[in-house]
């Protein structure tokens, strides 16, 4: 009976449904995980450069942006 059941037009059709909104979930966290890797990058990028311009030139003190 359960063979039956699982075979007919609206258990295929609702299966169909929620195979593509589970491919579209995927879809849509995968997108955001290479958004959020992009932006964890950049971050490390600038991190990393400002550190290499306070070696070269030094920190900039509140006193010195005055002169």
């Amino acid at each position: 009976m359960l063979e039956v059941m699982e075979k007919s037009p609206a258990a295929t059709s609702r299966k169909k449904t929620e195979l593509a909104q589970a491919k579209k979930k995927i879809r849509d966290l995968e997108r955001e995980l290479r958004r959020k890797d992009k932006a964890l990058a950049e971050a490390t990028a600038r991190l990393i450069l400002k550190k290499k311009a306070e070696l070269i030139w030094g920190t900039l003190d509140e006193d010195d942006e005055s002169k």
